[in-house]
This record gives C-alpha cells, sequence and structure tokens, in this order.
C-alpha cells in the first residue's frame, strides 16, 4: 500500500537530530519466525525477490511504494541507514551529524572511497544536487520531509553543510529514509525526468533493466565500496500480487523470496520443512483514506467536494464507527496484525502512540445516529478503491458489509496498484485502501500526509491546527513536551477521520531454507546486500 500495497517485539525509540534512533527486537528469532540469517553464504548466483504489486518510479525524489523502497535497498544507498537493532548507523555518510547548538547549521561528512554505478565518484557536490532535487523537483514525495532544509552547500569535497529554517529535529531519520538517498549527477544530467528508467547510485547492485510488470533486474556493482561482502551476481525482483501464487512459487523454488506475505501464506509457510519466516516489528498503519478536499491533485490548493463524506465530518465519523478493527484483524487477517486507530506505533518512546485495546469499538446505532444528525440521505453511497490482491480484496468485502449495517453502500473499485496511485493522488476517488510502511520518526508518518498541500495528502485535509502541531513537533527537542505535542495531533487527526487508521500489519517475508544472509529490520525492506545461497 501507499505506500505499502512492520508486533510482538518489544520496541524501544529515541529520536533527536544529533542522535540516534532505536527500533529493538527482544530477539533474533521468535517462535520459528525471525529477523536476520547468519549462515555463511558462497559466491554467485541469482535471487529472485517476489514482491507483491510492481514498484512504482525508480526515482528517489518520485518514489512513494515500500516495494520500490526494497528495491531501492538493492540499488540505492542513503546517508544513513538503521541497524538491527533499529539504531540509525552512517551508510553514506562516515558518521552521525555535527549540529550547531542552535540546531540551525548541520554538517554532514560522506565517503571518500565510494562511487555510482555509471563511475561518477560519490562526493558533497553529489549530495548538495540530490538534497536540492528532493526538496525542489516538481512532484517530489521528499518536498515536506526537506520543507526545513533553507540551504545546503558543498564546504570541501566531503563536507556538506545544511543551513536549516527552523531547527528540526526528524532531520537524521528522514536523511536515513529516500531523502538521503544519493543519486549520480552525471545520470540525472543525461537522463533528466527519464532517471526512473536509467536509475544510477551507489549500492550493492547496479540496475540492469526494468519490464513493467513482469521484473527489475540488478546485476552485482564491482565499483561497489564493499563489494567484497556482496555474494550474488544478480538479483531479479518479480511482482506477484497474489500471496498464493507466490507461495507456490517459493514452494517450486522458481523464486525464492517472497516479500509482504499473507497472513495466511504465513501459516502455510511455517508449515513447510524447505521454508523459512522471516518477520518485522511494525512501525506503519494500514486504514482507508477519505477525499475531503482533493480537487485538483496533489501539492495542490484543496478545495470543496460535493459529497456527503467530504461535506460532513459527521457522516465520516459514522463511517469511522461502522468499522470493527478487532474482527477485521481476525476475519481478514487471522489475527495476526492487530488494531490501530492512530499514525504513530504503540511502541513509539517520543509519543504513545494509541493502544490497540484503546481503539473505539464498532458501533452502528451511534454511526446511524450521526447520519440522521448531518440529515444525508440513506443509504450513504460511495465507492472504494482496493488494490487488485486477493487480501485487499477481502478487506473490501468485510468493509462493505459493515458499513451497510450503519447506512452505507459501499461499491468496491479492484484497482490495479499503480493506477490506484495515480487516481488517489489526483483526487479521484471517494475512499480508498491507505497505508504507510512507518518511519522510526512519528513527523515521518504524519506530515507528508495530513499538513496543508503535503507532499502526500492524497485526502486534501487542510487543518491550521495539525499545521500548527506538526511545526511544533518537527521543532521541540524535549522528549516530553514532543510527546505531549504529538499525542493532542494524533486526537486531532483522529476528530477528522480524512484518513481512517484501521490496523497495523507485521511486515512476513518467507525465504527458500537454501538462502541466506537475508536482512529484515524494523522498516520493513528485505535487504539482500549480504545475502546468497548456504555454502
Amino acid at each position: 500500500m501507499r505506500r505499502t500495497p512492520l508486533g510482538t517485539a518489544a520496541v524501544a525509540l529515541t529520536v533527536l537530530l544529533s542522535g540516534c534512533a532505536s527500533l529493538q527486537s527482544s530477539a533474533t528469532e521468535v517462535g520459528g519466525v525471525r529477523m536476520t540469517d547468519e549462515r555463511p553464504v558462497r559466491d554467485g548466483g541469482t535471487l529472485t525477490v517476489a514482491l507483491n504489486s510492481d514498484p512504482d518510479k525508480l526515482d528517489p525524489s518520485l518514489a512513494q511504494t515500500l516495494v520500490g523502497r526494497t528495491v531501492f535497498a538493492g540499488m540505492c544507498e542513503k546517508l544513513y541507514d538503521i541497524d538491527q537493532d533499529g539504531t540509525i548507523v552512517p551508510q553514506l555518510a562516515t558518521a552521525l551529524p555535527d549540529v550547531s547548538a542552535d540546531g540551525l547549521t548541520v554538517t554532514v561528512r560522506v565517503r571518500r572511497d565510494a562511487r555510482f554505478s555509471d563511475g561518477t565518484r560519490l562526493d558533497a557536490d553529489a549530495v548538495v544536487g540530490s538534497l536540492l532535487r528532493h526538496r525542489d523537483l516538481p512532484g517530489s514525495a521528499r518536498a515536506t520531509e526537506l520543507a526545513p532544509l533553507e540551504r545546503a552547500e558543498a564546504t570541501g569535497p566531503d563536507t556538506v553543510r545544511i543551513t536549516l529554517k527552523q531547527p528540526y529535529v526528524p532531520l537524521t531519520g528522514v536523511l536515513a529514509d529516500r531523502s538521503g538517498m544519493v543519486m549520480s549527477p552525471a545520470a540525472l544530467r543525461t537522463y533528466g525526468k527519464d532517471f526512473t528508467n536509467n536509475p544510477s547510485c551507489v549500492g550493492p547492485f547496479r540496475f540492469v533493466e526494468r519490464v513493467g510488470g513482469d521484473r527489475i533486474v540488478l546485476r552485482k556493482d564491482p565499483r561497489y565500496y564493499d563489494a567484497d561482502r556482496v555474494h550474488l551476481d544478480r538479483v531479479i525482483y518479480r511482482p506477484i500480487p497474489d500471496g498464493t501464487v507466490r507461495l507456490a512459487n517459493l514452494r517450486s523454488g522458481d523464486i525464492q523470496v517472497g516479500d509482504q506475505m499473507a497472513p495466511v501464506d504465513v501459516r502455510g509457510a511455517l508449515t513447510e520443512p524447505k521454508l523459512q519466516v522471516f518477520n518485522s516489528p511494525s512501525l506503519g498503519y494500514q486504514g482507508i483514506g477519505l477525499n475531503v478536499g482533493n480537487v485538483k491533485g496533489l501539492g495542490e490548493k484543496p478545495g470543496p467536494i460535493d459529497t456527503p463524506l467530504a461535506r460532513d465530518v459527521r457522516v465520516r465519523e459514522a463511517f469511522a464507527l461502522s468499522l470493527d478493527r478487532e474482527l477485521i484483524n481476525k476475519v481478514v487477517f487471522q489475527g495476526m496484525y492487530e488494531p490501530a486507530c492512530g499514525p504513530i506505533s504503540p511502541g513509539s518512546a517520543i509519543a504513545p502512540g494509541v493502544r490497540p485495546e484503546q481503539c473505539p469499538k464498532r458501533d452502528a446505532e451511534r454511526a446511524g445516529q450521526l447520519l440522521a444528525e448531518a440529515g444525508v440521505k440513506t443509504p450513504v453511497r460511495m465507492e472504494l478503491k482496493v488494490s487488485t490482491t486477493p487480501e485487499s480484496g477481502r478487506l473490501g468485502q468485510v468493509v462493505q458489509a459493515m458499513a451497510k449495517e450503519a447506512g452505507f453502500a459501499v461499491t468496491l473499485r479492484p484497482t490495479e496498484y499503480a493506477t490506484l496511485l495515480e487516481e488517489t493522488d489526483n483526487g479521484a476517488y471517494d475512499a480508498f485502501t491507505s497505508g504507510w510502511s512507518g518511519r522510526l520518526d512519528p513527523d515521518g508518518n504524519i506530515a507528508s500526509f495530513l499538513r496543508t498541500q503535503g507532499a502526500m495528502n492524497a485526502y486534501g485535509l487542510s487543518d491550521p491546527r495539525i499545521d500548527e502541531l506538526i511545526a511544533r513537533g518537527r521543532t521541540e527537542a524535549d522528549l516530553r513536551e514532543r510527546a505531549s505535542i504529538y499525542e493532542e495531533l494524533t486526537r486531532r487527526v483522529n476528530a477528522e477521520h480524512a484518513l481512517v487508521y484501521v490496523y497495523r500489519q507485521k511486515n512476513y517475508a518467507v525465504a527458500g531454507k537454501g538462502v541466506a544472509g537475508l536482512r529484515i529490520y524494523g522498516d520493513g525492506l528485505v535487504r539482500v546486500s549480504t545475502a546468497g545461497y548456504v555454502q
């Protein structure tokens, strides 16, 4: 879904601009489910990874999907990354940022031994160019994340100085995701808007080809600074939306790794002696987005929409009250996920997210009363766009049945994933299944989606109080005060019901027992840089 198509583990989380972030699992393996595989591997071979949908643009500035982030993990490194414990660590940077006492100047030093896949050397100028492109490129999904960046400049061959408009606490976490990916300046000059079809970054593998809807092929990059630790010759990513088909291909050996496996398929894999299951805890959420003001597309000024859902918050609240989150988890996900009713994971140490047991209970009677108070004709007709995966279809059917009892007539519109993203970005929808894989800092789950004209605010939500709280959360370094801000922000967001949070998934991946060296951390990405076949 969006833009995913992570738990039983204990979570500890602390984020400061000049410090680090932590997401810790109580164990590497629990109940036969693991996050890493440390068995020794041999060199050579091709690994085929099945994704649950076709990634969107392979351009770090424009990309929005979790499946795309998984592909980027193989070919586009970032200034920072997270490790097995969820701690932010340097990747293309050599150390965590140096921050001035006033929080307005941030200095990042970058590696001097790295080259892009096209042979261009990584330097501070390349970092500056990528940061400014992420911020300024029309349609950039990174624009909101990097909006506080006033200026970036190279003060030496390996030193970048970032000047901020105001202190920006989430910056280190932001640079541990796509905003921290550095692109070859030569490739950007050569390909411009077509960079998505010719991506060139620093990474263990380089891009070879993409056949839409069929495969993305990467090959080991001999120029990679740590190439001696890369074992595979090639990695192939194949979109296979049907989890049953993914599992069948895993059993036959046609694919070796299945990403984002559905609970029903995970249960099947746990009984297979030739398969192993990986799991990582979640920082994200899944829910249903409602169009309350998206009339001209992402980044444009919101406007009025003549639907009951958009006109009256009571209608949206009624829809939210029609949903039984616990039952949805049991019926659709076999109890392997958990109910959610807010943007922040309950395990966050920055701001305590709403725990599953605190979520509102279904109240169809109250929903009916709200519709009567709103004076709308019942049943309220609405179209819900769902992706074409079987799991998304089952979710849609359960939502349809529950909403019907509360006075809604929901029509399901199964839509191919890339098309669903395009249509919802453009505002061509009533409601859609909306989700996010999650970020370490709560700002990463909120600002781009719920701030007025945010880079991924497909809902058209515009609330001055929400905007004010987002701005305060970004600049407040005191952890207690930040927690208070995000608690209030969660209440305010939930009162708008533009994004109805429904469940928080766990990220499951299944691999053949012959595959080792995989890494699946708290961000939900399947990392293949050290993967291979057992010796």
